[in-house]
C-alpha cells in the first residue's frame, strides 16, 4: 500500500438536510472529539469497569478468521485498539483501512500506527454509510459502534457487496439482556451515559435489526451472546448471492 494515509471525506452524505439523523451524527463526532484523547483509558471503564472488553475484541478478532496477507475493514475504528490483534494475524504483507467518523479519534489512531511503525494501514475520514468499500475486501470488523449507527442495514449490505468469496463480516457490540426489566435497564442507560451517545439506545433495540441484516445479507451467521448477555458477537461469510439492495446501494455488481 506504500505507506499510511490519512483522508478526510468532505462528502459525507447527499441528500442530507439539517435532520434526526444528522443531530445525532453531530453528536456523536462532538462526543468522541472530546474524549479521543483519554479514550484508551477511560474506554477501560466501559460499560463499566472491569469490563472484558479487549478480551471481546479478541475474540472478535478470531472470528474474522484472518491469515497473513489478508485485507481488514475495520468499521467506526476509533484510535485503532483493534489494529495490533489484527496485524499480528496478517503479518506487514495484509492490509487495514481504518474508517472512522471523527477526526480526533483518527488523529490518536494515526499516532499509534506511527508508534509502532506500520505501514500497511490507511485511515479513512467517513460516515459508515456513505463509505464507498473497496471490491473484494477479505473481511470486516466493527467494534461497540454500529448499534450507534442508524444507516446501519445500509452498511452491513455494502460491506456484504464488497466481500470476497469466503470474506467474513464481525460485528461486536453491546445490547441489553433479554428479559431485562425496564427499570434494570434503565440503571444500566444512566451509568453507561457519561461514556457515550447512546440517545433512545434501549428503545430502538438496534441489536435486533443487525442481526436480521446480517441473517439478510451473510450465510450461516452465528450469534454469540458474551458477558451474562450485555453483548453480541454476529460473524457470518458472503452469502453466494448479496442482496439487490446490497449490490444498488454500493455500486458493486
Amino acid at each position: 500500500m506504500g505507506g499510511t494515509h490519512f483522508y478526510r471525506d468532505a462528502a459525507g452524505i447527499e441528500g442530507h438536510t439539517v435532520s434526526q439523523i444528522d443531530h445525532k451524527r453531530d453528536r456523536l463526532i462532538e462526543t468522541y472529539r472530546k474524549k479521543a484523547k483519554h479514550y484508551d483509558i477511560t474506554c477501560r471503564l466501559y460499560p463499566v469497569p472491569g469490563y472484558p472488553q479487549r478480551a471481546q475484541r479478541l475474540r472478535a478478532v478470531q472470528a474474522l478468521g484472518l491469515r497473513p496477507g489478508d485485507s481488514v475493514i475495520d468499521i467506526a475504528c476509533g484510535t485503532g485498539l483493534n489494529f495490533p490483534l489484527i496485524e499480528e494475524v496478517i503479518g506487514p504483507d495484509g492490509r487495514i483501512v481504518g474508517v472512522d467518523l471523527t477526526d480526533a479519534m483518527l488523529a490518536q489512531a494515526q499516532d499509534r500506527i506511527e508508534t509502532n511503525g506500520w505501514s500497511n494501514i490507511s485511515l479513512v475520514q467517513a460516515d459508515a454509510a456513505g463509505f464507498e468499500f473497496p471490491t473484494e475486501v477479505g473481511a470486516i470488523l466493527s467494534t461497540y459502534a454500529l448499534t450507534q449507527v442508524p444507516e446501519c442495514a445500509e452498511v452491513i449490505a455494502h460491506g456484504a457487496a464488497a466481500l470476497s468469496e469466503g470474506g467474513r463480516w464481525v460485528v461486536l457490540d453491546l445490547k441489553v439482556p433479554d428479559n431485562t426489566p425496564e427499570w434494570l435497564a434503565q440503571l444500566g442507560t444512566a451509568i453507561v451515559r457519561p461514556f457515550a451517545s447512546i440517545d433512545e439506545w434501549i428503545t430502538r433495540r438496534p441489536w435486533e435489526a443487525i442481526r436480521a441484516d446480517m441473517q439478510e445479507e451473510l450465510a450461516d451467521l452465528s450469534w454469540t451472546e458474551l458477558f451474562f448477555g450485555t453483548a453480541f458477537l454476529a460473524a457470518g461469510p458472503r452469502a453466494l448471492e448479496p442482496s439487490a439492495y446490497g449490490r444498488e446501494g454500493s455500486g458493486h455488481q
